[in-house]
């Protein structure tokens, strides 16, 4: 069970490993795509159509005839992958339903884990294999597969590797499953994260590490902005402790600027002002006429 691309490249795994017969898939119906609303398959259903693997897409899950439906498929495990339905308690009951959760549980459970490591600045973060329950991401922990995060870390390198880090676990907790003994989340040291919105991606001049990190997190979706609607495409941290007014231009370089925070600064390389295309910030600051000790505001 899963839809997007983080649960294509862990059913292509399976599909590739001998010893393993993926017998159906459960996956999000089609939908319409971008401003001519073409109706496009979720990554997971191509990938299955093309290795003759039987599909399902229903609206909802927990109808009982298509509860009823799922129970007649004969199988040793159900593996879920960011499917975006719950599944139900007789579902649950059926097989043994493993859960990839990109996080360390019992932190940031919910719907936008790897986001939240780079907002927090961890420095480590992994992918846990549970059992299932009708919890939000509150099953007992089979295994954890950790990776260290790297201070420029962007989300979508982040999620590549964490992709390879699930597929490689599934296989692992699949072929040894009898020797794991589940482990009981502490819920008192949980941590949750909710679904990001574009609203998320308004950032303002106050610290040089949290707007960095917000770059981090949501570049290239939903993208960091500032008020007037400037998005900055592309950003590095230039320092974390320097007391600066928020938004003065401090240095103009060849091919960027520093920007004063009011902890800290960073550097811009391009920026898209609203309703233009992408341009590297030297040509914008020229075309606004602004110069150091100017507000980029």
């Amino acid at each position: 069970m899963g839809t997007p691309g983080y649960a294509k490249s862990i059913l292509e795994k399976l599909i590739a490993t001998q010893d393993i017969d993926v017998v159906a898939v459960y996956t999000q119906p089609d939908k319409s795509v971008g401003r001519k609303k073409i109706m496009t398959p979720p990554e997971v259903k191509v990938l299955a159509v093309k290795n003759n693997i039987k599909v399902y897409q229903p609206n909802r899950l927990r109808d009982d005839e298509i509860v009823s439906k799922l129970l007649t498929i004969k199988c040793d495990y159900i593996v879920v992958a960011a499917y975006g339905q719950i599944l139900p308690t007789s579902i649950l009951n059926h097989a043994p339903c493993i859960n990839l959760h990109a996080s360390i549980l019992p932190y940031y459970r919910g719907a936008s884990p790897i986001q939240q490591i780079l907002l927090n600045g961890d420095k480590e973060t992994g992918v846990t294999a549970m059992l299932m329950e009708e919890g939000l991401d509150t099953g007992d922990i089979l295994k954890i597969s950790r990776i260290k995060v790297s201070d420029d870390e962007m989300v979508e390198n982040l999620f590549i590797k964490l992709t390879e880090v699930a597929s490689d676990l599934i296989i692992d907790v699949l072929t040894n499953f009898k020797l794991y003994t589940p482990v009981v989340q502490d819920n008192n040291i949980s941590t949750h994260c909710r679904k990001i919105t574009k609203a998320d991606g308004k950032v303002e001049f106050d610290d040089s590490i949290t707007l960095y990190n917000k770059y981090r997190a949501f570049t290239p979706w939903p993208g960091i902005y500032l008020e007037n609607g400037l998005k900055l495409k592309k950003i590095s941290l230039e320092d974390k402790i320097t007391i600066n007014e928020a938004g003065k231009i401090l240095k103009i370089d060849l091919d960027s600027i520093v920007v004063g925070c009011l902890k800290g600064s960073i550097r811009i390389f391009y920026v898209q002002p609203q309703s233009k295309k992408e341009m590297d910030i030297i040509s914008y600051i020229n075309g606004k006429r602004l110069i150091v000790e100017d507000i980029l505001l």
